[in-house]
């Protein structure tokens, strides 16, 4: 018996992966999980995850249809990338995360190669029944932070630097409610660390402490997307319209997509830089699109070239960065959205 389940649980994760379109020519290895990445491509990347028949394919394919670049393009893609948006001039990929289930964090089903695309994006929409909304919420979310992925939190404002000797170190610049000294050792001590700087910039818990220790943290922004609106009432919707990081929509009907949209803009956070040759006018239909940490004149230059630097002399910009219009700036100067540059090469 024991030697035929190995064999049949190899045989029927091919068969899975199969059927996923997810196993590459190399990617030969039964559960192994190779080769099921996507290339990251655009500006920003928003991941859907959501139980099976919650309609998320339904809103894929809509929003890949409605706003898609290239209406044919689920042709050419695996499962998993239904489709790239061009919305307010940024390409953002849209990415469905199959499979997220119960499990998924100890390794069942393909959860663990999903949740590690997971990772990477810069936005994760949680698709949920209106009708059995918070269940399933619970669950995802749960299955998202046993691997290291927190939604909708800033990561913790505390220091945490190991040393060689000098014992635990620790400060606290304001009160806290749950760590002291000693419950910081002692929470250190499981990780074998004894000698660290500790400092509590802010009320922190055991839980932040231990994100800080382990550092595999990743901090990203989610929206809860509830579909099916169509099946309650106007009182419910108003209810629904309370909560934070809530967006009703009907995926079916194609009901609030643009509501759905102009906040998946807010919480991604790009900028958008137009770039204007010499002697003509600015170029307004395709931006360069910068992650918001990330927006000096130099990450402009990287964007589009890494020789680009090399040959910097100066830029004009003109926009809300600059005190006026149009201002000769170095490769340090951080810019704003909608910003126009001009560069200048040696």
């Amino acid at each position: 018996m024991s030697l035929t389940l190995p064999m049949a649980r190899t045989q029927k994760n091919k068969a899975t992966a199969h059927h996923l379109g997810l196993l590459k020519a190399r990617g030969s290895g039964g559960g192994t999980g190779e080769g099921f990445d996507v290339a990251k491509t655009g500006d920003a990347r928003v991941g859907f995850v959501g139980f099976p028949s919650v309609g998320k394919s339904t809103l894929l394919s809509n929003l890949a249809g409605v706003y898609s670049e290239v209406a044919a393009s689920r042709v050419h893609h695996s499962n998993l990338v239904p489709g790239v948006i061009r919305y307010k001039g940024a390409k953002i990929q849209l990415l469905d995360l199959p499979g997220i289930i119960e499990g998924a964090k100890d390794g069942k089903g393909r959860g663990r190669q999903v949740i590690a695309v997971a990772r990477t994006c810069n936005l994760i929409l949680i698709v949920l029944d209106v009708l059995k909304p918070l269940l399933h919420k619970k669950l995802i979310e749960h299955e998202l932070e046993g691997f290291g992925i927190r939604l909708n939190k800033q990561p913790p404002n505390i220091g945490f630097k190991k040393k060689d000797k000098g014992g635990i170190n620790f400060t606290a610049t304001c009160a806290q409610s749950e760590l002291d000294a000693e419950t910081v050792k002692s929470i250190l001590a499981e990780y074998k660390i004894h000698n660290a700087d500790i400092t509590l910039r802010s009320d922190s818990t055991a839980d932040d402490l231990i994100d800080v220790v382990e550092g595999n943290r990743v901090y990203i922004p989610c929206i809860y997307v509830l579909n099916k609106i169509d099946q309650i009432s106007i009182e419910e919707l108003d209810i629904i319209y309370k909560v934070p990081h809530t967006v009703p929509i009907s995926a079916h009907h194609r009901w609030n997509f643009d509501d759905l949209l102009e906040r998946m803009w807010d919480y991604l956070r790009l900028v958008r830089i137009y770039t204007k040759p010499k002697g003509q006018l600015p170029d307004y239909t395709s931006p360069v699109v910068l992650p918001n940490e990330r927006t000096s004149v130099e990450d402009f230059c990287m964007k589009i070239h890494k020789n680009l630097i090399k040959e910097f002399k100066y830029a004009l910009v003109w926009g809300s960065s600059v005190k006026h219009n149009p201002q000769k700036v170095g490769k340090d100067h951080v810019m704003e959205d909608e910003d126009v540059i001009q560069l200048v090469k040696k």
